[in-house]
């Protein structure tokens, strides 16, 4: 796949968005705001692929508050599964028209797998937890029409900005850097790589990870937090990230 070409990138508002903008990461990215383009309104989606020639997209736009998917699973749908599904039907016209196979990268969860024992591979079974999650399989579903994507489980943080004071000692992930995310959907917009494929780091304690970067933190346990929260969370929502290590010459 050529070096330069035109990228769309949804969701450029949103924390992973801005950190692949801010990092400069193409030579040639689109990241029109919502009004312009909205993926939950197909005529709009439709007029910006007419409007610009797309060789690929990085697909990060999505409601992913789980609080606020709990509150309003009717929204969650529509920007999350259909409005996925919106861009995916643009993208298949829009390959027939050019006779030629758009590269999506697509941004999906650790939390499609069930979140309880961990170290969960590719081919593990996937039952999410709670809508935020559902509702992100279910985007997973309409990315596998094309021949050409490449689907991202995952999990971030961003270092620099560690809202909260305690963390638990029981509650585990794979959980990446953000910026370290940013790198790895660079490597898949253009590898060959056709697939679903777990990104994402060491298996660690919440606790373990984020004390690093932020030294005052104190522990906590996984029933102190669910305690205060209206949904579900994962105790071990750990990823087997051996195929991204291979990939990634780890």
């Amino acid at each position: 796949m050529p070096e330069l070409m035109n990228i769309l990138l949804t969701g450029g508002s949103g924390q992973l968005g801005k950190t692949i903008i801010q990092m400069n990461l193409f030579p040639s990215l689109f990241s029109p705001p919502k009004q312009e383009l909205d993926i939950t309104d197909p005529l709009k989606i439709e007029a910006f692929f007419n409007s610009f020639p797309i060789d690929a997209v990085i697909h990060c736009a999505a409601l992913a508050r789980m609080s606020e998917c709990e509150k309003d699973p009717l929204k969650a749908l529509q920007v999350n599964t259909v409005g996925t599904s919106n861009l995916i039907s643009v993208i298949l016209k829009k390959e027939k028209e050019i006779n030629r196979k758009i590269r999506m990268i697509y941004l999906s969860t650790e939390g499609v797998y069930a979140g309880t024992k961990g170290n969960y591979s590719e081919s593990d079974e996937t039952l999410p937890y709670n809508i935020y999650g559902w509702t992100k399989l279910g985007a997973e579903c309409s990315v596998r029409l094309l021949s050409n994507y490449c689907i991202i489980r995952t999990g971030f943080f961003d270092p620099q900005h560690i809202r909260f004071d305690t963390s638990a000692i029981d509650m585990f992930s794979s959980r990446m850097p953000i910026q370290k995310l940013a790198k790895a959907v660079a490597k898949l917009l253009y590898h060959p790589f056709i697939g679903t494929i777990n990104v994402g780091e060491d298996r660690k304690s919440d606790y373990e990870r984020y004390k690093v970067f932020k030294s005052n933190l104190k522990p906590s346990c996984f029933e102190d937090i669910v305690k205060s929260l209206s949904f579900k969370i994962a105790k071990d929502a750990s990823m087997n990230c051996e195929m991204w290590e291979q990939l990634n010459g780890v």
